[in-house]
């Protein structure tokens, strides 16, 4: 296995929150090289990147309506970063031992955009915000809704911090609180965002508890856009033998073959997603010595 392989193995076992931080921790990275090609080029990187900042000017999002979601990969420093892939992290450990991660990106991803909407309003609503017009950047907003989605489904589940332990249901209570008494002094749209993102946890959790998943029509939608793009996976190597000649390791190939073709059958059934970790790693180590 060469070091790409390598990589590329390495990103395949990782979760889906995992997944979704490392894309974080790229974005945050790669402008800073982006910026140095602008520089000598002589390009204003600032209007580059406000095609994916979220403004407050409604004309402005109806123009870049993507932006609703691609301002959560923009983050303004190092520690805005880590604290919020921090938390994703802690939130997201808890979330996927419970439920599927397409429920997960539901949730995180429709935070994002409840946050963003709730950041827009705020500006068109409330005389504080009259004739202000900022942008907004970060995934708090969905990092909140997961946080809350989690405070709201297991209040009474403890963790500890450092020397005693807290329920769920008081550290989201005590996140809700700060950013609303944290409105006057500063990032005011960054705190409304987060708290529109914490009402949408706190509301998928409720719904879900009535037999109502109200993030089914997101994912229907998520799917048929990503589909438009989605190659099915290359498995040339990896084939139904059909008329296998015998030979001295019959046995172990016929049940290395076996395997590989009761998978091939899953995914044609259900796709490439619906593997286990163990079978596409064993799928992926086969077609490297087939």
């Amino acid at each position: 296995m060469n070091y790409q392989d390598k990589i590329r193995y390495r990103i395949q076992q990782l979760n889906s929150a995992e997944k979704l931080i490392l894309i974080n921790v790229v974005c945050f990275v790669f402008p800073f090289f982006l910026k140095t090609v602008f520089y000598l080029f002589n390009i204003p990187f600032g209007a580059f990147l406000g095609w994916f900042e979220l403004s407050a000017d409604w004309s402005d999002v109806l123009f870049k309506p993507w932006s609703l979601l691609t301002y959560s990969f923009l983050h303004s420093g190092f520690f805005h970063l880590f604290w919020n892939m921090y938390l994703l992290f802690f939130a997201s450990r808890l979330f996927l031992n419970l439920f599927s991660y397409r429920t997960f990106f539901n949730v995180y991803f429709l935070g994002v955009i409840f946050g963003g909407l709730t950041f827009l309003l705020s500006y068109s609503l409330f005389p504080a915000f009259q004739n202000a017009s900022p942008v907004m950047i970060g995934a708090s907003a969905g990092v909140m809704a997961v946080f809350i989605f989690m405070a709201t489904y297991s209040p009474d589940f403890e963790v500890r911090l450092i020397l005693f332990n807290v329920k769920l249901r008081y550290l989201g209570l005590a996140f809700v609180l700060l950013d609303v008494i944290q409105i006057p002094y500063g990032n005011a749209g960054g705190h409304l965002a987060h708290i529109g993102g914490a009402v949408l946890g706190y509301f998928y959790v409720q719904r879900l508890s009535q037999g109502v998943d109200i993030g089914l029509p997101f994912e229907r939608l998520a799917d048929r856009f990503l589909g438009l793009f989605k190659k099915e996976p290359k498995l040339k190597s990896v084939y139904k033998n059909q008329n296998a000649k015998p030979s001295s390791h019959a046995n172990a190939d016929e049940v290395d073959q076996k395997k590989i073709d009761a998978i091939l059958d899953k995914i044609s059934k259900s796709g490439y997603d619906s593997l286990t970790k163990k079978e596409k790693e064993f799928l992926f180590q086969a077609g490297k010595t087939k």
